[in-house]
């Protein structure tokens, strides 16, 4: 995959457009082959929770949710520009080329 956990990526549209974060997740949906990211402190949703058992509060939590990995770019860490993603074959590996400044990102 282009993008993977821990990457620092860019939003390119939505609500969140131009914050910048890391990658908490990659998610995958096997039925449609879409791929989405969950990016640290962008796209945040509050949940309501019931309280369990008597005597309990209910409490609101604040969680980030998917975005559509179209939607984000990968940031170079070289150039700190966003920047698509190649691929090259050193050796035996396959290995994740930065477009922006031609270097390796793994």
């Amino acid at each position: 995959m282009k993008i993977k956990t821990g990457d620092k990526v860019k939003i390119l549209s939505g609500k969140d457009s131009e914050k910048t974060g890391k990658v908490l997740q990659v998610l995958k949906n096997k039925l449609t082959d879409k791929v989405f990211v969950v990016v640290e402190g962008a796209n945040i949703l509050k949940k309501h929770l019931r309280a369990g058992r008597k005597g309990e509060k209910g409490q609101i939590i604040e969680l980030p949710a998917p975005i559509d990995m179209s939607n984000v770019m990968l940031i170079d860490s070289n150039s700190k520009k966003p920047t698509r993603v190649g691929y090259k074959i050193e050796g035996e590996e396959k290995k994740r080329v930065a477009k922006v400044s031609g270097e390796f990102i793994d």
